[in-house]
């Protein structure tokens, strides 16, 4: 797996922890509360890139918003960069309902941001600032738009499914690049194992693959698909009452090394969710 498709897979899979902290049956007794969620990235040992999420709730409803950047060697000798997304919805008792998300991303001097929005049969609508204007060769066909969501999103849907986490493929869609994420169980190991005391039970183990869709990509077709040889590993956990799994330690080998990620705090806060 190349260092650029871990770090977009790892943006997709630990994006929804935040709106996963109870179940939809207590969060819509609940009035208020805020979950907040940081990770941490290795590469080759170096401090590389540091996620940290907040989830917000009232009553039935959630907006997460998180903040992706660099920091350490990496930081000091690569181009900028740094990203935030955002996604709202509402939990019901069939899981999470996203009704929209948005991204937006700096690289070097160079500022992308898009918002969807979901409406009935998993129509999108979308925005692009700037214009996005593909060759006919990049664009992503309506159908295979519809039912996808931002990468926030998507993850909130995944995670949302709890011991069912791994068994499942997630239509992910950044506003260029249509992708689907495919998890699929390959093994667990207890807390003490794994590195994780925090966590109530056994974490799952999942390798994590992608298979291009649709849209711009900048990499050779054949070498993507050499990449699905190296997938990427990721531990799920359950770290609270409820019965959803968050994403806490990650691996995966790069022709340049191997990335690692790390829990680094995991709290949640009662009757604060502004």
């Amino acid at each position: 797996m190349s260092f650029r498709k871990a770090l977009a897979t790892l943006v997709l899979c630990v994006a929804a922890p935040a709106a996963m902290a109870q179940p939809p049956a207590v969060a819509a007794a609940q009035d208020q509360r805020r979950v907040e969620i940081a990770y941490e990235i290795t590469f080759a040992g170096f401090s590389g890139f540091r996620f940290d999420f907040t989830g917000k709730f009232d009553g039935t409803r959630y907006d997460i918003e998180s903040h992706a950047y660099k920091e350490g060697l990496l930081r000091a000798v690569t181009i900028h960069y740094a990203g935030r997304n955002r996604a709202w919805g509402t939990v019901t008792p069939s899981g999470a309902q996203p009704a929209g998300g948005s991204l937006a991303i700096i690289v070097s001097d160079k500022t992308r941001s898009w918002r969807a929005q979901y409406g009935p049969g998993g129509r999108l609508s979308e925005t692009h600032q700037p214009d996005w204007k593909p060759e006919p060769s990049q664009a992503i066909p309506e159908d295979k738009r519809t039912g996808s969501l931002d990468p926030l999103s998507a993850g909130m849907v995944a995670i949302m499914a709890g011991e069912k986490v791994c068994d499942r493929t997630v239509p992910s869609n950044d506003g260029k690049r249509r992708i689907d994420i495919i998890l699929r169980k390959v093994g667990s190991e207890s807390p003490a194992a794994a590195g994780v005391p925090g966590a109530l039970e056994d974490l799952q183990i999942c390798e994590v693959h992608t298979k291009r869709i649709a849209g711009e990509f900048h990499d050779a077709p054949q070498e993507a698909e050499s990449e699905r040889e190296r997938p990427m590993k990721l531990w799920f956990a359950r770290m609270d009452s409820s019965p959803f799994r968050y994403p806490v330690k990650l691996e995966a080998k790069t022709g340049f090394g191997t990335i690692r990620g790390k829990l680094v705090y995991f709290r949640e806060i009662m009757g604060a969710a502004k």
